[in-house]
């Protein structure tokens, strides 16, 4: 499975190692107690509908890029630091990535998931 980033007909790929998280155990886990992140990682958090969702790094021991996608679209990006991040926006999926792995990614750009 790869996480693919697409921006003026430009193709990416941002992640070819990707987990998702499709349970809410999973979900409520996230990165959580994992002593290290690979470069070529993404956790991707996919839901029902569109709705508020937060991050938060609290056990989280590496900073990440965070993005908030709506119809595979960035609505927001974000980098947290560890232990201390909190962001939240409106989104139907969630992508966690190693920091620096969502560089050059923007609002409004697209990004997906392939199998």
């Amino acid at each position: 499975m790869n996480l693919r980033h697409e921006r003026d007909g430009e193709t990416r790929t941002l992640a070819s190692n990707v987990e998702t998280a499709d349970s809410l155990l999973a979900q409520m886990r996230g990165l959580m107690f994992r002593r290290t992140i690979p470069e070529d990682f993404a956790l991707v958090f996919r839901f029902d509908s569109n709705d508020t969702r937060d991050v938060h790094m609290l056990f989280v021991v590496a900073p990440l890029d965070v993005l908030w996608l709506v119809n595979g679209e960035v609505v927001r990006r974000e980098r947290l630091k560890p232990w201390t991040g909190v962001a939240a926006a409106e989104a139907d999926t969630l992508v966690e990535l190693p920091a620096g792995g969502a560089d050059g990614v923007a609002v409004g750009d697209a990004v997906r998931l392939e199998q």
